[in-house]
């Protein structure tokens, strides 16, 4: 990671002890709301100052346009290209091709998961892998939180609570199951939120609020073990633990999203990179 990208991120987490809102007595949902406004509005920051340096636009506004617009233009959130562009490497200097020579290979299949692989798109995909997700584990609640900038941010739910989702939006430390299965890249039950010490007190008091009393914390893994992200089912009542079936089936599902997601960032994604590359270079003009 970027090292100005670090402490760009870094200034945004010290300044959450004390936002705004807190001092003014606002109440504590304002306080997350203001929380999620600034760690997502960190990283297209940085990419909006990368291009803006990169290519020598004339202002900053014209840079966030270029950013916008591939966005929609390849169907790529905003968020993902902007961590995209931050963390790969730049195109050659001089170069009018970012990517030259680039294999684009087919998609994975994804079988079970009624969506065509070579037309499926991101969101979709992980639509359909949560509503397996929570057929297997038998439930009606859970979430797809996705890793980004050294954070897991919140990308897909079901059945959970505004506060729930707020309060989750962003993950950074180690005391959720969501975050301990990223860590450990393995499943993590627990089997009883109340009296779990996999949680601080405001996690758990948020889990149990959203009518969640157990939950299941799937890793999503690359092909080569990068962590992708993770897939959480949440449930009603204590469970005594998944099944052998259950498992190895919510194994194989990861497995399956996440060869996706990698065959995703690595074709689709760069795709849009050498888009915003183009386009860049020629609002640039001559040098």
């Amino acid at each position: 990671m970027h090292q100005e990208h670090v402490n760009l991120v870094d200034s945004v987490r010290e300044g959450l002890a004390d936002p705004p809102s807190a001092a003014a007595g606002g109440s504590v949902q304002r306080d997350l709301a203001w929380r999620n406004r600034q760690l997502a509005h960190a990283g297209v920051a940085h990419a909006q100052r990368l291009v803006l340096d990169r290519y020598r636009l004339e202002d900053p506004r014209a840079a966030f346009e270029l950013l916008r617009e591939t966005s929609q233009r390849y169907n790529v959130k905003l968020h993902i290209l902007a961590d995209a562009l931050v963390h790969v490497p730049g195109p050659p200097s001089g170069s009018r091709s970012w990517f030259p020579r680039r294999p684009l290979p087919a998609p994975p299949s994804v079988p079970g998961l009624g969506a065509d692989s070579s037309r499926a798109q991101h969101g979709a995909v992980l639509n359909a892998a949560l509503r397996r997700a929570l057929e297997i584990a038998q439930t009606s609640m859970g979430n797809v939180p996705l890793a980004e900038n050294g954070l897991l941010r919140l990308e897909k739910h079901v059945g959970l609570s505004r506060e729930f989702t707020d309060f989750f939006a962003f993950v950074e430390h180690s005391t959720t199951a969501c975050a301990q299965a990223a860590e450990n890249r393995r499943q993590i039950t627990v089997k009883d939120v109340a009296v779990s010490d996999a949680f601080d007190e405001g996690s758990r008091a948020t889990i149990l609020e959203a009518g969640s009393r157990a939950c299941h914390s799937i890793p999503l893994l690359s092909p080569k073990g990068t962590v992708l992200g993770v897939m959480s089912t949440h449930h009603e009542r204590p469970l005594n633990g998944l099944t052998d079936a259950q498992l190895a089936a919510l194994d194989d599902l990861a497995s399956t999203v996440g060869r996706w997601l990698i065959w995703h960032r690595h074709t689709v994604v760069l795709t849009a990179l050498e888009g915003l590359h183009v386009t860049a270079l020629h609002a640039a003009g001559p040098r």
